[in-house]
């Protein structure tokens, strides 16, 4: 039973296909924009992709600004530094092309080019008081979700502390989702994002804040993305499947700005701020300890993931809600393996010393507030503990 009321606002425009990025200018010009600034990294810059963008913009007869300067997890310096680069260009519309560190980058930029302050002034829910500039979201990525949320995740450069800094203004007006931008990730990239998106369609579908919107989006989501993520993994090529990955991430992002997330994020942060364990595979480790502590002894917890489960017909719910859930995460553990995600602390580089100090930050995390299942700082401690154990390197798909 879904009973958490809804307040549903559709604010981002999907424009989905091959080829889509020859659209980019003349969305552009439909939202009036004359002086874009593209932020984006070297790495999507180096593969031509930035190129291709700025071409089709000046085409349009949009003036184009590049910063490229995106590091992954931005800090409230990288926003300081795009920011002073907007500034100085005088735009009036952003682009965001690349992963959700571009995108995050784009929004915090935006915060501050139209709300002034500092980033910590917005981090929370709806303070910005001023109008924000348009925003096109181009993910190259599937993964984050950033691209149809209205959330810009900043890291305070002392203190290494994500303000999670939410306002309807700050959604991208159009995302602009075109496969073939993603066929150029390197393959740890593709697996990073990946899991990360799949935990973000599972995590989403049995928060607190679900509604019925929120699960229809996380059980799309679900739906394509377990199917789509083995072989673009196996075939990297595969624009059908790159394609199913980045209406799936979008999906999902799409559950997370309705329904949040829970207590995987909750554990992930604190080890991607102090162990750099790149985000996607941090979620990944924690997932299906968080799975399980979730469902022990919870009806209603396990009928939520039995149904997920049974969308892709992982699981049958007629068959019992315990081996549904069984299900779901042998299947999570087996894409975890072939994705190549650490699936032990010390493999992904944490020290299993600090499981007390990564409980309590992860304890205050505000993704935590969400999950279907309580958490004080012993149950953490817990998940920490559960994720110390190393597990099974085989692969389990079926071929």
């Amino acid at each position: 039973m879904i009973t958490s009321s809804m307040d549903i606002t559709s604010r981002t425009r999907l424009v989905f296909g091959n080829g889509t990025l020859t659209r980019l200018g003349e969305l552009a010009r439909e939202l009036g924009g004359q002086r874009a600034l593209l932020v984006t990294d070297r790495g999507i810059a180096a593969a031509g992709h930035a190129d291709r963008a700025r071409e089709v913009l000046s085409h349009a007869g949009v003036a184009v600004t590049v910063y490229d300067g995106v590091r992954e997890n931005p800090t409230t310096g990288d926003v300081a530094r795009c920011l002073a680069v907007a500034r100085e260009a005088k735009i009036d519309l952003l682009i965001g092309l690349g992963g959700g560190s571009s995108m995050d980058t784009a929004k915090g930029t935006n915060f501050l080019l139209t709300n002034g302050g500092e980033m910590k002034d917005y981090w929370g829910v709806g303070k910005a008081s001023r109008p924000m500039l348009p925003l096109i979201a181009v993910p190259t990525t599937a993964g984050t979700g950033s691209e149809c949320q209205s959330a810009a995740l900043i890291a305070d450069e002392v203190t290494h502390q994500k303000m999670a800094c939410l306002d309807p203004k700050a959604a991208a007006r159009i995302a602009l989702l075109d496969p073939e931008l993603t066929v150029s990730q390197p393959p740890r990239v593709t697996a990073v994002t990946g899991t990360d998106s799949l935990a973000h369609a599972v995590e989403t579908a049995v928060t607190t804040k679900r509604n019925p919107i929120s699960v229809m989006y996380s059980h799309e989501a679900f739906k394509r993305l377990i199917k789509a993520f083995p072989r673009v993994l196996t075939e990297p090529k595969d624009l059908e499947a790159r394609g199913e990955m980045l209406l799936g991430a979008a999906f999902a992002g799409l559950a997370i700005e309705y329904s949040m997330l829970g207590a995987a994020h909750a554990c992930a942060n604190p080890l991607t701020a102090h162990f750099e364990v790149v985000h996607g595979a941090a979620v990944g480790l924690m997932l299906p300890h968080v799975i399980r502590f979730n469902a022990a002894g919870d009806e209603r917890i396990q009928r939520a993931y039995a149904e997920l489960a049974s969308g892709p017909e992982l699981a049958c719910v007629s068959e019992g809600l315990e081996p549904a859930v069984e299900a779901l995460v042998a299947r999570l553990e087996a894409l975890l393996n072939l994705a190549g995600i650490p699936r032990s602390l010390s493999e992904a580089g944490a020290d299993p010393l600090q499981i007390s100090a990564l409980a309590a930050e992860a304890a205050r995390q505000w993704t935590g507030n969400f999950n279907p299942r309580p958490l004080q700082v012993e149950d953490f401690v817990g998940l920490y503990h559960a994720a110390s154990v190393p597990r099974g390197a085989g692969d389990g798909l079926a071929a």
